[in-house]
């Protein structure tokens, strides 16, 4: 089977043959791996300048580097993201770039973007102006989100249409260490119906998809399941998610992504970082449905020893009996 089909094996619950798959929502370190900048590191603010033959080279060698990073750790989706430079035209770039990473590996990959457009968790510089305008124009608010999805739902019909693409990774992050930003009552009214809408009209037009949040998703995990994703990312360990009990819970009405432990690989010891992959692995793994990566992505600044130590874990250790 090829990696793209265990993946979709895993996304329905299934047990696929062999190794269990493996996914990074992104891998920065390229530059370490292979001496290349990662394409969101790059500066194209002189993209509208181009020639189309200049811009036709970057995206081959975009779509290049994509397809080596998969290849080289075995990843079994590619998350692709638009650079910065693009966003006037990001949905036609996004296009024509991941029809490259499928024509350099065929149907080896699942090839996913983002698509997420339900209110994150506000940075702090706009804390107060979001917190003000919930209490003070939540139908405003809820309308802003509805159409922002509506638009959203035009470019998923656009790439269904297209046909390079498969799936969503759901970015939005709601949640603290401690906790979710909002009170599950809140949460309720401001996110789960929305976010149910779009993950529910992505699945319609056949697009598979993964709710990806950070932190501890505890109190409002039933809402995030009743959403209908195919998978939940990234199972924080930093915001006290355990792989057991998420199994225990869940693990039949969802796929689980993730639980290495970033901070462990970061600032741990080696022996932390191998006990938090093979705790993951572990607890993770039986029945299926279970999909190994850490627990946000391999930043910029990670120890790309560590990372490859957690995957020599894998390796040995996250395979199914014959």
């Amino acid at each position: 089977m090829t990696p793209r089909e265990k993946f979709i094996m895993a996304l329905e619950g299934k047990q696929p043959p062999g190794r269990v798959p493996h996914f990074e929502l992104v891998f920065y370190l390229t530059m370490e791996a292979f001496g290349r900048v990662h394409p969101s590191h790059r500066a194209f603010g002189q993209w509208s300048q181009m020639s189309e033959t200049e811009r036709q080279l970057q995206r081959h060698d975009i779509a290049d580097l994509y397809v080596a990073t998969a290849r080289k750790y075995e990843h079994s989706a590619i998350l692709f993201h638009a650079p910065g430079g693009w966003r006037d035209d990001s949905v036609q770039e996004t296009m024509r770039t991941t029809e490259l990473i499928r024509q350099l590996s065929g149907d080896e990959f699942m090839i996913l973007v983002h698509g997420d457009y339900t209110y994150s968790l506000p940075n702090g510089e706009h804390m107060m102006e979001f917190v003000e305008a919930l209490a003070d124009r939540p139908q405003e608010m809820k309308d802003k989100m509805d159409r922002d999805i509506d638009g959203g739902i035009k470019i998923a019909e656009a790439y269904r249409q297209h046909g390079a693409i498969d799936g969503y990774a759901l970015c939005c992050d709601y949640c603290f260490n401690t906790g979710p930003f909002l009170s599950p009552a809140m949460f309720d009214e401001f996110i789960t119906p929305f976010l149910k809408r779009e993950i529910q009209t992505y699945r319609q037009l056949g697009f598979y998809t993964i709710k990806h949040t950070d932190g501890n998703i505890m109190p409002i995990l039933d809402s995030l399941i009743s959403t209908g994703p195919h998978a939940l990312h990234s199972l924080d360990p930093q915001g006290g998610i355990d792989m057991a009990e998420m199994k225990r819970r869940v693990g039949k009405q969802v796929c689980l992504i993730g639980n290495v432990n970033c901070g462990l690989l970061d600032t741990g010891t080696d022996k932390q970082a191998i006990e938090s992959a093979r705790y993951a692995l572990k607890h993770g793994m039986p029945g299926g449905g279970y999909i190994f990566s850490t627990s946000n992505c391999v930043y910029t600044g990670m120890d790309l020893r560590r990372y490859d130590l957690i995957l020599d874990v894998w390796r040995k250790e996250g395979n199914y009996p014959s």
